[in-house]
């Protein structure tokens, strides 16, 4: 046993990033290798996510990644977003749509299944790229259990 301490898991994410780059390998390939969804994938493997152990061990022979990389997969994170993050402008756009259409889709909740939220731990979110003749389309799903608040 070491006493070492476990590498940062964003430490550890830009270590898998660098490694997913210099190899030439996509997010996709990563995704199907480890029979995972693609987002989820993605989130864990930049430290937003315990990745399980057969599947961190199975991307780290994927990306030929150190021990100590694998180990810092595992772990649960500290789920936080450093203030530079959110004023990167892709991340920031995410930030804008909810402040202009959060309201709207908090009262469509409210209407459609009652007083309650929509859950991001019973959550799955999917990415996708569509065509289109004004220039291609983002499409991105959010779907997450309702949870009805109970008194």
């Amino acid at each position: 046993m070491t006493n070492d301490k476990i590498l940062p898991k964003g430490e550890a994410g830009e270590i898998v990033n660098a490694a997913r780059i210099r190899q030439g390998k996509t997010w996709a390939e990563i995704a199907e290798h480890l029979d995972t969804p693609l987002v989820w994938t993605v989130s864990a493997l930049l430290g937003q996510h315990p990745v399980p152990k057969d599947k961190a061990e199975l991307a780290g022979e994927f990306l030929s990644l150190d021990r100590s990389v694998i180990e810092s997969l595992e772990v649960q994170p500290t789920r936080t977003t450093p203030a530079e993050v959110l004023q990167d402008p892709t991340i920031y756009r995410f930030l804008e749509a909810l402040n202009v259409y959060g309201p709207a889709l908090k009262a469509l909740i409210h209407e459609e299944f009652g007083d309650g939220i929509m859950s991001a731990i019973n959550f799955k979110c999917d990415f996708t790229r569509r065509p289109d003749p004004d220039g291609d389309r983002v499409v991105i799903t959010l779907d997450g259990k309702f949870l009805d608040y109970r008194w």
